[in-house]
């Protein structure tokens, strides 16, 4: 790992773009809060056309961290998280210098559409960057996670597993299919655009005290491996069998979790049950939903042209925003 000294450069600019992901395997409670570190492994798919574009500026005339988001200056819990991620950057590099972050993304924050997953991912991308550090991807996605969970996934390219790990140098995040290897698409059924009322930050630290964890923990290497193998083999309904049941067992441990946590709408529901008549009827379609009331509509590409107005004609759907499989987070600029 390279690093450039501030005192030779006062100023350092980046600016990265990553994707947003949706899990087919879920991820949903810690081994170790601090570090992230998850009870099991989870698959996803990046999703092509959601980002997250994150500037970050360290100056060393700053006294402070300062993080804009959306064009509003943001305060309490997000720049302290923000912060507390840049901490890890500064550690690297044995220097206190602080830095404005200004992040935008073009899709709802906050309600099931994983925002938390490409913000950390274009923030480690462009704050490693901005201070010269040479990271591997492996790194990378090491380093995104102690923003969120999720962002580990972010950082690779395409289908990829996160691998729950053993420590803190195991648990990280690699492709295992490119963006091309399957006509896929997610067709998230957008139901709330606004913020949850309780994050999947403090969901996770819930999981355990559901008596319904453990069993759910068990089966996910089985769930993991027949989900991967129907991903790598184009085998859409051992993939709909296995996605819609690790979603399920996800919203079942949520549902049983002291306070219960129930995302889903009558709305949500619907949608639900829509898809699987859909599905018996012969269409490649089937569901997964994140931390949120929003519905991720899963499909071959051939089904879009009958999908999508079907979906957009339920009552209360809000919208329908469609996405291929995406590419990994990169950095656009460097200064």
């Amino acid at each position: 790992m390279n690093t450039k000294p501030f005192s030779s450069m006062p100023r350092a600019t980046a600016t990265a773009l990553a994707h947003p992901n949706i899990a087919f395997i879920k991820y949903w409670g810690n081994r170790d809060d601090t570090l992230r570190l998850p009870l099991s492994g989870s698959l996803s798919m990046n999703l092509e056309g959601l980002e997250t574009r994150t500037r970050v500026s360290f100056d060393v005339v700053m006294n402070a961290d300062r993080f804009i988001l959306n064009g509003e200056v943001q305060e309490g819990a997000g720049l302290a998280r923000v912060s507390a991620f840049l901490d890890h950057l500064r550690g690297m590099i044995g220097q206190q210098i602080y830095a404005l972050v200004e992040s935008t993304n073009n899709f709802p924050a906050g309600a099931g559409i994983a925002s938390s997953a490409s913000a950390f991912a274009a923030l480690a991308m462009a704050g490693s960057a901005a201070l010269g550090l040479e990271l591997s991807e492996a790194q990378l996605s090491r380093l995104a996670r102690l923003g969120s969970g999720s962002a580990s996934r972010s950082v690779p390219s395409g289908f990829v597993e996160w691998y729950a790990g053993e420590d803190d140098l195991s648990s990280y995040a690699e492709s295992f299919a490119s963006p091309d290897h399957w006509d896929l698409v997610d067709m998230v059924v957008i139901i709330e655009e606004g913020h949850k009322k309780t994050g999947s930050t403090a969901g996770h630290t819930l999981a355990h005290s559901s008596p319904l964890n453990t069993l759910r923990i068990e089966g996910v290497p089985d769930r993991l491996a027949r989900c991967k193998a129907a991903i790598l083999a184009h085998d859409f309904e051992a993939f709909a069998e296995m996605t819609e049941l690790d979603s399920n067992w996800m919203h079942a441990v949520m549902r049983t979790s002291t306070p219960p946590l129930v995302y889903w709408t009558q709305t949500t529901e619907l949608v639900l049950w829509q898809v699987l008549h859909w599905r018996k009827q012969g269409h490649a379609l089937c569901t997964t939903v994140d931390a949120g009331p929003n519905v991720h509509v899963l499909g071959l590409a051939s089904e879009l042209d009958f999908a999508v107005p079907a979906l957009k004609a339920l009552p209360g759907v809000k919208d329908v925003i469609v996405a291929k499989p995406g590419g990994e987070a990169r950095v656009l600029s460097q200064d």
